[in-house]
């Protein structure tokens, strides 16, 4: 059974067509991921499909309860986004709804909390449509991929990978296409010319032949030109029906050369020795030594709340126990974006602290999604989004040569994450980061920093190595007791908001006690 169809929808965003939709559906059980770059329109398609907003065009019609889970703002602050995100979902689940759109549901969760998502939506019986930037999640819970482009809307069946494959085959098949209508472009083009040229030729009196001769031929070659000029006008009128295809936009690869690497490749470039972890009168990790070399690509993970920021600014800011080689010149990327000037366009935002040629850091910006004119806007329109990529290439063609990242992909779309991979991957420099998108961990890191139950850890070795080696939680018993723990609290707190009672209270308490007890 259908439990949404809509057809001729058109989505607009203040006079801007966001999106055009010949026809879609939604069936029992559908398991559907929606992607696409920032501002393509993801978020209002799933408000109109919800019923909350109007599209500027075309009919909806809808059977059955549908959930709306919007894009969660951090309205309670004493509760941790995991915890928000848990009662939304299980509230969502509880409603008897035969639909669940999401938007955005894993936003700034940690690891632990992604997967209790990824648990439930894979147990859910009923259908979903979900927004999400996180490709690993997208494969674990999709079935069908939905894609929102500047030139249409496509469909294409299977997970994230599956939706990469045949997108990748597509562009091959653009590409042969596009070659095939230049080829034709180019012979017709060849053959107006020589038919132009005969033409041109055709009433020119030859050499041999005297002028009354001439006059009584001259029909003849006034005809003759009329013959090649209308097979020129032919011509050319194939010419302009021939459907133009574009060949897909491609960047060549670029290395970004950072000041001393070579001299400071697998040297001691970062030396942390009894760093202590505290915030306010809380311990978040006991006293740890741990090394950073030139070259390497470090990813730290950790809880949400463990101290990963609080580690990455006693690093930046040089805190007792942290010594930084001589050579070394430290880029931070925060999510305040203070490296930014608004008033001032985003390649001179790029170009202020860059010794790099002009070419490259164009080449750089096109790459992350900033092409032509867009390189002269002023930060100070740009989205948040926008605003992230402007500083993230800042950092990366700047005189840096570690760069230290603090959530690098948040508020990026999946395209700008997959150019950041590829732009830190060529990086010849140092990377720090932290970064809640798993893949994006796993392709870029070289080595692991760990905070876990109170303790920092070094891993040399991939992140996949590291999880092969069942330190990470998921794999750690205590842990998962506390996430089992927490998602049952969830699930109370969530029926106490619903319907009050005391042996739920009673409940709430029990496991509160429990959950302290295990923490100690």
């Amino acid at each position: 059974m259908n439990i949404v169809e809509a057809k001729q929808i058109r989505l607009e965003a203040k006079d801007r067509l966001l999106a055009s939709i010949e026809h879609l559906v939604i069936q029992e059980k559908d398991r559907i991921g929606l992607v696409g770059k920032n501002g393509s329109g993801k978020t209002t398609l799933l408000h109109v499909l919800a019923g909350k907003a109007k599209a500027s065009e075309g009919t909806i019609i809808r059977r059955g309860l549908i959930e709306l889970l919007p894009q969660l703002k951090r309205a309670d602050l004493g509760k941790s986004g995991g915890e928000i995100t848990q009662r939304y979902v299980n509230e969502a689940f509880y409603s008897g709804a035969k639909l669940l759109l999401a938007d955005e549901p894993t936003a700034h969760l940690d690891r632990r909390h992604v997967e209790w998502v990824e648990k439930k939506l894979v147990e859910w019986p009923e259908a979903f449509v979900v927004v999400s930037h996180d490709r690993a999640f997208l494969d674990a819970v999709c079935t069908t991929i939905w894609e929102i482009t500047e030139t249409g809307f496509y469909i294409y069946k299977g997970n994230y990978s599956a939706y990469e494959m045949q997108k990748e085959e597509r562009r091959h098949r653009n590409e042969l296409e596009a070659e095939k209508y230049e080829q034709t472009k180019r012979k017709l083009e060849q053959a107006i010319a020589a038919k132009q040229k005969k033409a041109k030729r055709a009433v020119k009196k030859p050499k041999s032949v005297g002028l009354s001769e001439a006059r009584n031929v001259k029909p003849y070659y006034a005809k003759k030109q009329k013959k090649l000029q209308t097979a020129a006008k032919s011509l050319e009128t194939r010419l302009e029906k021939l459907e133009k295809i574009e060949k897909p936009q491609e960047l060549p690869p670029v290395q970004i050369t950072a000041q001393h690497q070579e001299s400071l490749k697998g040297r001691v470039v970062i030396r942390a020795e009894k760093v202590e972890g505290k915030a306010g009168k809380q311990d978040l990790w006991k006293a740890a030594d741990f090394f950073i070399y030139g070259g390497d690509k470090t990813v730290l993970i950790g809880p949400n709340g463990s101290g990963k920021t609080t580690l990455l600014e006693k690093i930046v800011h040089r805190h007792e126990g942290i010594s930084i080689a001589p050579a070394v010149s430290v880029g931070y990327f925060s999510q305040h974006l203070t490296i930014l000037k608004p008033s001032r366009t985003i390649i001179e935002n790029v170009k202020e602290a860059s010794g790099q040629d002009e070419s490259l850091i164009r080449t750089v910006l096109a790459r992350i999604g900033f092409w032509g004119e867009d390189v002269f806007k002023k930060v100070s329109v740009l989205s948040g989004g926008e605003r992230v990529k402007t500083a993230l290439v800042k950092l990366l063609v700047s005189d840096a040569n570690v760069l230290i990242l603090d959530e690098p992909t948040n508020f990026l779309d999946i395209q700008a994450v997959e150019a950041l991979e590829s732009l830190l991957a060529e990086y010849r420099g140092t990377v720090l980061f932290t970064s809640h998108d798993r893949r994006f961990a796993e392709r870029i890191a070289t080595n692991v920093l760990a905070i876990e139950d109170g303790k920092l850890a070094a891993f040399t070795g991939t992140l996949h190595e590291y999880k092969e080696k069942k330190i990470l939680p998921s794999h750690n018993e205590k842990a998962e007791k506390l996430l089992l723990l927490e998602t049952k609290i969830a699930e109370v707190v969530s029926r106490l908001s619903l319907e009050p009672a005391d042996e739920l209270e009673q409940e709430l308490k029990r496991l509160l006690r429990k959950k302290q007890a295990l923490t100690k």
